[in-house]
């Protein structure tokens, strides 16, 4: 066992090196767009040299940042329990999930690979429940998901000092913004008077 401790450390430093790289392209891409690996590399702290080959591209590393938020939407799914948990709970603990990705992945949330096919999958069960239980009227999951993402991006970009965001009852911005769209959303896809009463007493 102890002659593969060297291969252990050298994939763990590997391992170490690209999320370092991660990061810092969050960082870095979010503030620049346009960044150059070279850039990144130094915000990292790491030779130009190891980027590269951990990376040979710009777009491999935009890749592996889509692949990595998207592993994250799922882990958020899954702890949202959009499954199994009461759909309305699931929904709301699912947008407080995504308002903080939104907020740690300021760059890697405008890729549109990190909406998986998984991820889709995962925003029409939670929406098919709420039709099914009643919380919303609309048929469409596709559609319900569709609705929820586009009030989600215009909710996001709302000012701290927004006059719709002022109505909220809480105090704490992103907790506010999490009230607005849920119950945007709801009402546009129909949603009861109960189902946003139920969602009060959350």
């Amino acid at each position: 066992m102890g002659g593969n401790t060297p291969s252990r450390r050298i994939r763990a430093d590997a391992e170490r090196s690209t999320a370092r790289i991660l990061e810092a392209a969050e960082t870095v891409l979010a503030e620049d767009a346009n960044a150059s690996l070279e850039r990144i590399a130094d915000a990292a702290g790491l030779a130009r040299a190891t980027v590269h080959r951990r990376f040979a591209s710009r777009t491999a590393l935009l890749d592996a940042l889509a692949e990595q938020l998207s592993r994250r939407y799922l882990l958020g799914l899954a702890e949202a329990r959009v499954e199994t948990a009461p759909p309305l709970i699931a929904l709301h603990r699912l947008t407080e999930i995504v308002f903080d990705l939104k907020l740690s992945h300021r760059f890697a949330v405008q890729l549109s690979a990190a909406i998986t096919p998984a991820v889709l999958d995962g925003l029409d069960l939670l929406f098919a429940r709420l039709r099914d239980t009643g919380a919303i009227t609309a048929v469409d999951p596709a559609w319900c998901r569709r609705v929820y993402l586009a009030l989600l991006h215009e909710v996001h970009d709302l000012p701290a000092d927004s006059t719709t965001l002022a109505s909220s009852a809480t105090g704490d911005e992103t907790e506010a913004k999490v009230d607005l769209l849920v119950r945007t959303a709801l009402g546009a896809l129909g949603g009861s008077h109960d189902a946003t009463t139920a969602l009060s007493l959350t």
